[in-house]
């Protein structure tokens, strides 16, 4: 049997052997492109060996974004740009991560600037990590920032998050269809079934303000678990409190982890006090029963009537419950 061999040939002509011998570019890219870093506050990557570890855990390595946030404190024209225009207008020393002018361009009019074609690209980022997501989105917003505490900084107040800044703004889709779901849920399904929703919610549609979501169903999620408490303590008038509603917590964080690996907190609620389950406790399920409202406002009437030894006992009472000193009356 003949075997035939088969050879990849390819034919350089003339041209193209010339165009190669006098080493003319063969391709080329335009415009620019200039990859810019996005991190949260000393998240940038670092390497590090045993002998610097203590140097580089005392001063991280700047990136193009700490450079930025440097160049709009010392450079009026750059507190006027975005963090992808920065390019445009700007050369990055990659050894120092340092933002220079550049010295060929287009003349901008009214400065002594110029600028490029060069393009500036913030490296992408999935909105499952929701603080590095949110944060490039202000990037993409807030025209000069030097700091993260001024990306987060709206109408002269610092917000606790990203996630807040960008409510704030306005940059984030309304809840209101998430508030539609979760109320025609309430009609048919049981407390158990709400917490499903309201986990896969919260772990894969990215709500705005996950807050205001649990802060309006939470009695609907922990209905079954208000239930139980009576049944055990029947001559208790048991209300929804914030031991319940702990509980149920600790429920929709076992069912985020599940789904996605993360915490409550990094979802944008609070994580749930560990073992703190007081539907067997009766004398402190009485003792958080009561009606405080009501009594604050009992003592406040009854307190001006108080004797002279009667206001004094209460006076070293209240002093003691303050400074919480350990003391027994008699």
């Amino acid at each position: 049997m003949s075997m035939m061999r088969y050879q990849i040939i390819r034919y350089i002509g003339s041209n193209e052997t010339v165009w190669r011998v006098l080493s003319f570019p063969i391709h080329e890219r335009h415009p620019t492109v200039v990859h810019l870093s996005v991190h949260l506050e000393n998240g940038q990557r670092a390497y590090f060996t045993r002998e610097n570890a203590q140097a580089v855990a005392s001063e991280p390595p700047r990136t193009t974004l700490t450079a930025f946030f440097q160049l709009c404190k010392q450079d009026p024209f750059a507190s006027t740009l975005l963090y992808p225009e920065v390019p445009r207008y700007y050369i990055c020393d990659s050894g120092r991560k340092v933002f220079f002018r550049r010295k060929r361009g287009t003349p901008v009019f009214g400065s002594d600037v110029v600028a490029s074609e060069a393009l500036g690209r913030v490296y992408t980022v999935h909105p499952n990590n929701s603080e590095y997501f949110l944060l490039r989105m202000l990037l993409h917003t807030i025209k000069g920032p030097n700091s993260y505490a001024m990306l987060k900084t709206v109408d002269g107040r610092v917000c606790n998050t990203f996630r807040e800044a960008c409510q704030k703004l306005g940059l984030l889709e309304d809840d209101g269809h998430w508030t539609k779901t979760m109320s025609e849920a309430m009609l048919t399904s049981s407390p158990d079934q709400i917490r499903n929703l309201f986990a896969i919610i919260l772990t894969t549609c990215n709500p705005s303000n996950p807050r205001f979501l649990w802060d309006k169903f939470r009695e609907s999620m922990s209905e079954d678990f208000l239930a139980r408490v009576r049944r055990n303590n029947v001559t208790y008038d048991i209300q929804f409190s914030s031991e319940i509603f702990n509980n149920v917590f600790s429920i929709l964080e076992s069912k985020c982890m599940s789904i996605c690996s993360k915490t409550l907190s990094q979802l944008g609620l609070q994580s749930p006090e560990r073992n703190l389950d007081i539907t067997n406790n009766a004398d402190l399920l009485r003792e958080k029963n009561f009606n405080t409202a009501e009594l604050g406002r009992f003592v406040e009437s009854n307190k001006p009537l108080l004797t002279y030894d009667q206001r004094k006992a209460y006076d070293y009472i209240m002093e003691c419950i303050n400074n919480e000193k350990g003391v027994s009356f008699s």
